[in-house]
């Protein structure tokens, strides 16, 4: 298929699970945006930059390879190293965000993007997956939850992992977060004129997926 479903939001709001039950339903790829600068921040962290190396990380980036494969979890592979487990911790996560924001960052990996959603056949997620990498998505959506519960959810997925985090900690972390992507110069979040705004508060992801694809015979 050549579809191309592409869903925005906040953190937290649960952008991933239904990009990926939306992926296996229909038979599509999936494109995790958010693992790859996570990855990219992993590499920055080893190479001792932090939030404010912008420029130094952009340098870096245009010698990375990170491959997303298939999986459950989806793989990353970052320089031909696994490291799935590895980005998903609330400093990466982080780190991830700051570098972002950085317009010579977002070049490196939006260029790369783009080329898979050129193929077509892919659901992606990101905070600019229907404004910047898919403007010419099939189906554009906009997820969102308000903030505590978002914290509250990310929080349980920490937990689950064996990571614990204060959950004043963590709501100053999503709420810090939420307005570097509101307000970065390049490709801030904002909801796409035509994009389907779905509340997943009190959902669950199954459902959601399927109010998304509600929307597919209006096509």
């Amino acid at each position: 298929m050549r579809l191309v479903i592409a869903i925005d939001g906040p953190a937290g709001a649960g952008k991933s699970t239904v990009a990926k039950i939306l992926a296996r339903r229909l038979g599509l790829r999936y494109l995790d945006t958010g693992a790859m600068y996570r990855a990219l921040a992993l590499k920055a962290q080893r190479e001792g930059l932090g939030p404010e190396d912008g420029p130094e990380t952009a340098v870096l980036a245009e010698g990375t390879r990170i491959d997303l494969l298939e999986g459950d979890p989806p793989r990353v592979i970052l320089d031909g190293e696994d490291v799935t487990t590895l980005i998903r911790t609330p400093e990466i996560g982080e780190l991830a965000s700051a570098l972002s924001a950085f317009p010579e960052v977002r070049a490196c990996l939006v260029r790369q993007q783009q080329a898979v959603v050129a193929e077509g056949g892919v659901t992606l997620e990101g905070r600019d997956a229907t404004t910047v990498l898919a403007p010419h998505a099939d189906l554009k959506v906009f997820l969102t939850a308000s903030l505590e519960e978002r914290v509250r959810r990310r929080k349980a997925e920490l937990d689950a992992k064996g990571l614990t985090v204060d959950y004043a900690e963590l709501l100053r972390q999503v709420a810090e977060r939420d307005h570097r992507d509101y307000t970065r110069e390049t490709s801030p979040l904002q909801v796409a004129p035509d994009a389907v705004v779905v509340e997943s508060f009190g959902i669950d992801p199954e459902t959601v997926a399927d109010r998304i694809l509600d929307h597919l015979p209006r096509l």
